[in-house]
C-alpha cells in the first residue's frame, strides 16, 4: 500500500460526516506530515482511536432500534435501519456509516499502516 493510498483512507474518515470530532483530529495529526519521522507514532496513536470508534454492526442495529435514535434521525431512521438489517443479513459487521467502514478498511491493513 503507497502512502498516497492509506492518505485517501484516512482522508476518507475524516471527510465522513459520521465520524467523531476525537477521530477527525487522529486522522489531522495523520495526515500533517510537516515533522517527518514521525509516521508509527501517527499511525499508532490513529488505529488506537479507530479501534475506540469503528461500531459492530450490532452496536449500531441495537442504537437504530433506541427511542434515542428516533429523535435524532426522524423520519430517516426506517431507511437506515433496514439498510442496517439488509448489511446484517448479507453478514456484514460492521457499522454501515461512512466513517465505520472507512475506519474498517485502515484496520483491516493496520499492519501497513504500523510499518
Amino acid at each position: 500500500m503507497t502512502a498516497n493510498e492509506k492518505k485517501e483512507l484516512v482522508k476518507a474518515v475524516l471527510n465522513a460526516s459520521s465520524t467523531c470530532p476525537e477521530l477527525r483530529e487522529a486522522c489531522k495529526i495523520y495526515l500533517n506530515d510537516t515533522d517527518g519521522g514521525n509516521e508509527k507514532a501517527k499511525a499508532e496513536m490513529l488505529i488506537a482511536e479507530l479501534e475506540e470508534d469503528v461500531c459492530a454492526l450490532d452496536s449500531t442495529l441495537a442504537f437504530f432500534e433506541s427511542d434515542a435514535a428516533k429523535g435524532i434521525f426522524g423520519d430517516a431512521l426506517d431507511g437506515k435501519l433496514k439498510a442496517a438489517r439488509e448489511a446484517k443479513a448479507n453478514g456484514e459487521t460492521v457499522c454501515i456509516c461512512d466513517g465505520c467502514r472507512a475506519g474498517a478498511a485502515i484496520l483491516e491493513k493496520k499492519d501497513e499502516f504500523l510499518k
